[in-house]
């Protein structure tokens, strides 16, 4: 006489223990998502680099001003910061529609191979980074479009 088994016993996973699972993975996801930020990270490293062409256009300024006797490119305004202008673009009095602009051309070339534009909201004329000359003769250079509630501004 055969006996036949009362209870047949599959390999597997219940449904049940599938979707506790899938939980618990979307559950860690998102607190990695959210460790992470994505959006910080990229407001960062789009501010390390404004921090770092800003810090190229004054070491470039300054480098003019070595190699020719303490004298400074002279379209830097005193008074009021003006948008520095692209390479290749005229100085153009409405270089972002109501500011006027400054074109430091003379510094490419010698002292940087092009002028550095914001890498986020530079237009087709500017770069988004402006300069003032004071009534010491220190250069300020600040990149007004900084994120991160950051204020990017170096003056030498």
């Amino acid at each position: 006489m055969a006996t036949v088994p009362s209870k047949i016993r599959r390999a597997g996973f219940t449904l049940i223990e599938l979707l506790l699972v899938i939980g618990i993975i979307a559950i860690l996801a998102a607190i990695v998502i959210v460790a992470i930020n994505p959006t910080k990270q990229l407001g960062d490293a789009r501010d390390a680099q404004r921090r770092s062409d800003v810090n190229t256009v004054l070491n470039a300024v300054y480098q003019y001003a070595i190699d020719n006797n303490g004298t400074l490119p002279g379209n830097i305004p005193t008074g009021t910061a003006k948008e520095i202008c692209l390479s290749g673009v005229t100085p153009d009095p409405d270089c972002i529609t109501t500011y006027s602009s400054t074109n430091l051309a003379d510094l490419e070339g010698t002292y940087v191979v092009g002028i550095p534009s914001d890498p986020q909201s530079s237009t087709a004329t500017g770069t988004n980074y402006w300069i003032i000359q004071d009534a010491n003769g220190r250069v300020t250079v600040s990149a007004p479009g900084a994120e991160q509630a950051a204020s990017i501004s170096i003056t030498r």
